[in-house]
């Protein structure tokens, strides 16, 4: 058939049936360029805001309707909103598709490497909602990772969270550590992967015997640590929702202690056994903890203002009296601070988590308030007492009694003599005391003395008594008062002669 016929036939123009007579496969389908008059010229500007976004807080970037309503405004376009909100789909399109860096997967030794980071959290402690930070080392083979709480992410922290988590692993990764460039670790970066590092971060490398490794700078040298980042969310989302509630900081590190070792249970996506058997298989791999654990604490001088109080990181702390107005060294840790002065620790605190908080003990004001009876009732010291528990209902009743009888500055006088007494007496003892004075009216401080010192000695008797001087002692009553009678009559009769 001729190529005319063939067309006839067929319904088509020759120009078709020539090129099915020379080719068997049509030719692919040509897609028309069309020009986009009203939003070509701005497509490079919307480009350019949507590749900063990529660097902007995730909430913080641009939707198809601001970058519509900017050109608008900043550049007075003349386009439709649907117009500019299709060009940004299909720029977005072309931005994914872009090739960017590609990650290398990586495989792990066991016992070789570990990342560390801190996260931040929200817990309610002591009954105020505050923010948190968390420490975290994750073994990068097994899994395995360790979880502190810290009120800030300073340099004592840092420290402290390796101890912690080295001591929890039993060991130290033979390799090294990755970090990002912390603070506390990092002085200033300098070129590439070079860091000046803290001196005291060096310290605790050289003692651990570990080396660091440290990411690159920013967005781009997170997945370097993806394992500790993701760790850091799936933490939280897991066992710190919904918002704990504790009455101390220690509290909530115990309660996050016992999630590590739950999590030993679980099972990482694509892998065949649990996090505790993996870091089983790792343990002996990592290398040995030294003798003595690194000291994380930091030392200072600071000096006791006019109450009494030293002011450390924005927290008052109280020292006793007789060193008010005194220079005190002052060691710093995560968990507490103790103070010291001529060679003696004269302090020791649990570190406050808020800012301006005043962490006072009220033993450390009795010297003062024996000369200034009044201020007892509204002192600072004597609330913190109450609310930790070491100012008991007992000593209020004994106060509110023994003011009925004495009088409001003789029976604050007697409260104070009570607990000075408390310093060399257990407090079993003492409470006691204070209890048989509230029931026979006798708030004489040296018959409480007398009476406290005479129940300590007959409930602990020395175990080199005879069994049978130790089995009356024992079986005194209760209510039973030494009495000087006998020695009394002595005196009389050597008078006589």
């Amino acid at each position: 058939m001729s190529v005319r016929e063939l067309a006839r036939v067929h319904g088509v123009h020759r120009r078709t049936v020539r090129a099915a007579l020379e080719e068997a496969m049509p030719p692919a389908r040509k897609t028309p360029v069309r020009k986009a008059p009203k939003l070509g010229p701005w497509e490079d500007t919307i480009r350019a805001w949507l590749i900063a976004d990529q660097k902007a807080p995730r909430k913080q970037r641009h939707t198809a309707r601001r970058i519509w309503q900017r050109l608008v405004d900043e550049h007075g376009a003349v386009v439709a909103e649907s117009t500019v909100a299709h060009g940004v789909a299909r720029i977005r399109r072309e931005l994914v598709s872009t090739p960017a860096d590609v990650a290398v997967p990586q495989t792990h030794a066991p016992g070789g490497e570990a990342e560390v980071d801190f996260g931040e959290f929200q817990a309610v402690i002591g009954g105020v909602q505050v923010k948190l930070f968390m420490f975290v080392m994750r073994l990068s083979y097994s899994g395995r990772a360790a979880h502190v709480a810290y009120a800030n992410q300073a340099q004592e922290s840092f420290l402290d969270g390796h101890n912690t988590a080295f001591e929890r692993f039993g060991g130290i990764p033979a390799k090294m550590i990755r970090y990002d460039n912390l603070k506390p670790a990092v002085i200033r970066v300098i070129l590439g992967r070079e860091r000046l590092e803290n001196e005291r971060f060096i310290a605790l490398r050289s003692h651990y015997g570990f080396d660091s490794f440290f990411c690159l700078p920013g967005i781009d040298g997170a997945h370097e640590k993806g394992g500790v980042e993701g760790e850091v969310g799936r933490f939280r989302r897991r066992w710190l929702t919904p918002v704990p509630e504790f009455d101390s900081l220690a509290g909530l590190n115990a309660y996050m202690a016992g999630c590590d070792v739950k999590d030993d249970h679980r099972v990482i996506t694509g892998r065949p056994v649990t996090v505790g058997a993996a870091a089983a298989e790792e343990a002996g791999m990592l290398r040995p903890l030294p003798a003595d654990t690194f000291e994380a604490a930091s030392t200072f001088s600071f000096k006791a203002d006019h109450k009494s109080q030293v002011c450390v990181r924005q927290s008052y702390y109280s020292v006793p009296a007789r060193y008010a107005g005194r220079r005190v060294s002052v060691r710093l840790g995560a968990r507490r601070i103790e103070m010291f002065a001529e060679g003696a620790r004269i302090a020791c605190h649990v570190r406050a988590i808020h800012k301006y908080s005043y962490v006072l003990e009220l033993d450390h004001y009795l010297e003062v308030l024996t000369r200034k009876p009044g201020a007892l009732a509204g002192a600072t010291a004597l609330m913190a007492a109450r609310a930790s528990g070491a100012f008991t209902g007992a000593h209020q009743k004994f106060w509110d009694r023994a003011r009925a009888s004495l009088g409001d500055k003789a029976g604050t006088k007697a409260l104070i003599e009570v607990l000075l007494l408390a310093r060399t007496l257990p407090a079993a003892a003492v409470t006691g005391a204070m209890d048989h004075a509230v029931t026979t009216g006798d708030f004489d401080t040296d018959h409480l003395a007398i009476h406290a010192r005479a129940s300590q000695s007959f409930h602990h008797v020395p175990a080199a008594l005879p069994d049978e001087v130790a089995g009356r002692i024992r079986h005194l009553p209760e209510d039973w008062e030494p009495s000087l009678a006998g020695y009394d009559g002595l005196l009389a009769a050597a008078g006589a002669r």
